[in-house]
């Protein structure tokens, strides 16, 4: 496979007020499309990125208020890593706990220093102060300074009953490799490395099982550069014997989805076509936008909302 590192990670949230002002206001992303879950068009689909929308930068929710919050276990992504300058800690640290946040105290790992909290709907969250070179621009915030922004994904952390399972399908299937390991927690990247390619397998396999809800991911999706090597992928998963979802057009990538053995899900995303096919750069996220197929609903969709 032809893997590049991370494209998006998806997760649940209830509020979608509050989810706007946490992610926008609080931690200063970028709200970078604003429309609705293409498989139910009654609920929003948010998307939150640097300046650019970048693959690898992109955190997106799905709205469902009447899900049951999740537990936290094995088979779950457990933790979401964001990258920022290796200065820029003690300027969140202060930020957090002025706006409410609690923050858990710093810890080192692999040499980073690394500050722990949660979002609103308990979404374990995690800044990197990291050293290695990371081109994404932050969005610009009034209330965070040039050079302290959040940047973009730095990895995700994958909590798992087995290691060598899902390690098998990261390094045999994905083209991942082995990076470094510190005690239960082995690191994965793919391609060029760096921040945006980290996968942490985290074997724990005295915990229960996970249970998705509120505050838990979906799915992570990783970058793959164009149709053909997304095709090229899932020729080479269906002969695994993964059961690998058709091809899916979710307008801005094109997506394929699979669950590794330990239970968490997969999608290989797109590169493009890009956040930027029905909106220009300058106003992404500012209108709802609809996939052609449920434009026709609009009215219908847009009474059902709620105003952001």
């Amino acid at each position: 496979m032809r893997l590049l590192g991370l494209h998006h990670i998806t997760a649940i949230a209830s509020d979608a007020k509050r989810n706007v002002d946490f992610y926008t206001r609080v931690l200063g992303l970028r709200l970078v499309k604003k429309t609705v879950n293409f498989d139910d068009p009654g609920t929003y689909h948010l998307y939150y990125g640097d300046h650019a929308a970048s693959p690898g930068a992109l955190l997106t929710f799905f709205l469902w208020d009447d899900l049951p919050r999740g537990r936290a276990g094995t088979g779950l992504t457990s933790a979401i890593a964001y990258s920022v300058r290796a200065d820029a800690l003690g300027f969140w640290r202060e930020r957090l706990q002025a706006q409410g946040v609690a923050a858990a105290a710093p810890l080192t790992r692999q040499g980073e220093e690394v500050l722990a909290f949660t979002d609103p709907d308990g979404l374990p969250l995690e800044l990197v102060a990291t050293t290695e070179s990371d081109p994404r621009l932050p969005a610009p915030h009034p209330e965070v300074p040039p050079g302290k922004g959040i940047r973009g994904f730095h990895g995700v952390t994958l909590t798992i009953s087995v290691e060598e399972r899902t390690a098998a399908v990261l390094t045999q299937d994905m083209g991942y490799r082995l990076l470094a390991r510190e005690e239960n927690r082995a690191r994965y990247t793919v391609g060029d490395g760096g921040p945006g390619t980290y996968v942490d397998l985290l074997t724990a396999p005295s915990l229960p099982r996970g249970r998705s809800g509120l505050g838990t991911v979906h799915h992570v999706a990783f970058r793959t550069p164009d149709d053909p090597s997304q095709a090229e992928a899932r020729d080479a998963l269906a002969a695994r014997g993964f059961n690998v979802s058709p091809i899916m057009d979710r307008c801005y990538f094109h997506s394929i989805y699979y669950r590794e053995p330990n239970g968490v899900l997969f999608e290989i995303a797109t590169d493009g076509p890009g956040f930027t096919v029905d909106e220009p750069l300058a106003e992404l996220g500012r209108t709802l936008k609809l996939p052609p197929w449920h434009e026709p609903q609009r009215a219908a969709i847009e009474a059902h909302l709620p105003k952001l």
